[in-house]
């Protein structure tokens, strides 16, 4: 459609006009504009044409358009094509409101969920209470893997589990009294964790050795000062040297 901008009462006044090609979502509009009016007042007509309110409207000619500026200044000139980006309020409501839905839901139905360490499988080790040879804890520190295997923890069995990570093999050691599982760190999917309730300084862990949560395998009273820099040994965030 052509369309011309017409001042106050429909005679340009001898302004002078510049012919802009305004495109916005595959829509193209012709524009007579006049050169001194600014960026603000093009964006009032852009939205005059495509109903997006200025304030939603992202308008480019070579690079984001002023709207202190006159369009002499930016030296636009007849033909310039103008790019609007931007999508209009019933497009924003239409896209976000099933998702933001969406997501209150999951929260919910996480929400229902107790804490790890109340559901029954784990309360029954950690009913047990905090093995004697466990490692002590510091709370609100951060630090690297110890050079030492991490011992005195217990698995979903209640039987005694070391952790040794062997960073030149790439592997992860999970030793019991019976034996010791060598993973190699690229087979384990995930590795979660949760402090234990009324010992947060601890957490209880879970390496995901398959594609489901089956395939937890669960270490309890891990001290709190390792858990990141066992999530990011195992899952390859960074090398600790």
């Amino acid at each position: 459609p052509q369309a011309s901008v017409s001042n106050g009462g429909g005679d340009d006044g001898g302004r002078e006009l510049v012919e802009l090609k305004v495109i916005w979502n595959k829509n193209k509009y012709d524009v007579k504009f006049c050169l001194d009016s600014t960026g603000a007042e093009l964006k009032q007509k852009i939205h005059s044409l495509t109903g997006l309110p200025p304030a939603m409207q992202k308008v480019m000619f070579k690079g984001l358009l002023p709207e202190e500026k006159t369009l002499r200044e930016i030296k636009v000139t007849n033909g310039a094509k103008i790019m609007v980006v931007g999508s209009t309020i019933n497009d924003v409501l239409a896209v976000n409101t099933p998702k933001e839905a969406a997501q209150q839901e999951v929260k919910a139905e996480e929400n229902k969920k107790e804490p790890l360490c109340r559901q029954k499988q784990h309360r029954k080790v950690l009913d047990k209470g905090k093995p004697d040879d466990v490692m002590p804890s510091v709370k609100g520190v951060q630090e690297r893997l110890p050079t030492v295997p991490l011992s005195g923890m217990y698995n979903k069995s209640g039987g005694k589990v070391r952790l040794t990570f062997k960073l030149e093999q790439d592997q992860l050691w999970i030793g019991t009294k019976e034996r010791t599982e060598k993973l190699p760190m690229g087979s384990i999917k995930n590795v979660v964790s949760e402090p234990i309730e009324g010992h947060e300084d601890y957490h209880m862990m879970a390496f995901q050795l398959g594609p489901t949560e089956a395939s937890y395998y669960w270490v309890y009273w891990v001290p709190t000062q390792y858990v990141d820099a066992i999530k990011d040994t195992v899952l390859g965030k960074w090398q600790y040297f």
